[in-house]
């Protein structure tokens, strides 16, 4: 193959990848995210207040919890790569050995979910509309 056709080639895989990744990404601002994000399958929903608070009602962050109420602070944190913004879930009120903070992933669009350790998506929420 010349090089001329092979740098065609490098650059069309460039562009194809570049359209496939931008779909699966958005840049989040953190003046965007306070709202009500809700689930409709389980119930669970979490409200991002714009004074920094958080409250959360029937929110389950994976499938081997029960869901619970949780409130406390949150702060969005900017990791420089889109995939990787999350916002960070200070949870008050937690016991030694509880987990007091949870990192709950912006997706834009409206978008937020929990992660599993294998990479998957535990619960995804979206904005509502009224917020």
């Amino acid at each position: 193959m010349g090089k001329l056709k092979s740098g065609r080639w490098f650059a069309a895989v460039l562009a194809a990848a570049a359209v496939l990744t931008a779909g699966c990404t958005a840049q989040v601002d953190a003046e965007d995210l306070p709202g009500v994000y809700r689930n409709e399958e389980t119930g669970g929903e979490i409200r991002l207040d714009s004074d920094g608070t958080f409250t959360a009602t029937a929110l389950s962050t994976d499938a081997n919890t029960d869901p619970e109420d949780l409130h406390g602070r949150w702060d969005f944190v900017d990791s420089g790569s889109f995939s990787d913004d999350f916002v960070y879930l200070d949870i008050e009120e937690r016991g030694i050995g509880e987990v007091s903070g949870v990192q709950l992933y912006a997706h834009g669009g409206g978008k937020v979910a929990f992660s599993r350790p294998d990479g998957s998506w535990s619960l995804v929420l979206t904005k509502s509309k009224e917020s």
